[in-house]
């Protein structure tokens, strides 16, 4: 029927409490049946809202992403990289701009694209330099990385 009651007592002082709860509904079920019509009839534009959402969120967060990249790498990026990846964000950013989630995918999906390039260099340049770096560098005569074993004697302790 709707009703709960609930009622406590304190042990320790012997106080008890109760109160009476009455679930009542303004809403008539007529009234609750056209809520859930309604919410039926808007699905395929609640659907169509969260997907928008989730195109855009993913798209902010790769620009971010790639600019963060783009500062990180510096100059270790040549100007042809930099300005075909900052091609790729400036036409997601136009795209950002609009609402036609078709064209904030694509752009996305070639801003990605130029991004994993970019990437893909600095990594070959770093590993080219590590491998320029752990022969010696090429023609190099530098011993600072070679190990030498050694023995540190006292010689106060050696005289006792």
């Amino acid at each position: 029927n709707g009703i709960v009651n609930v009622s406590a007592k304190d042990r320790a002082t012997g106080k008890e409490q109760s109160i009476t709860i009455t679930g009542q509904s303004s809403l008539s079920k007529d009234q609750i049946d056209q809520m859930v019509r309604d919410a039926e009839s808007h699905a395929e534009e609640d659907r169509r809202r969260r997907e928008e959402a989730d195109v855009r969120n993913r798209a902010d967060s790769l620009v971010y992403q790639v600019e963060k990249q783009l500062t990180d790498l510096g100059d270790k990026v040549s100007a042809d990289q930099r300005a075909q990846v900052e091609s790729a964000l400036e036409e997601l950013r136009s795209a950002l701009g609009g609402s036609d989630t078709e064209r904030i995918s694509a752009a996305t999906d070639a801003a990605m694209a130029a991004s994993q390039q970019l990437s893909q260099v600095a990594y070959e340049q770093a590993s080219a330099s590590a491998d320029t770096g752990s022969d010696g560098g090429a023609g190099s005569t530098s011993n600072d990385d070679e190990v030498v074993d050694a023995e540190i004697v006292d010689d106060e302790q050696a005289d006792r």
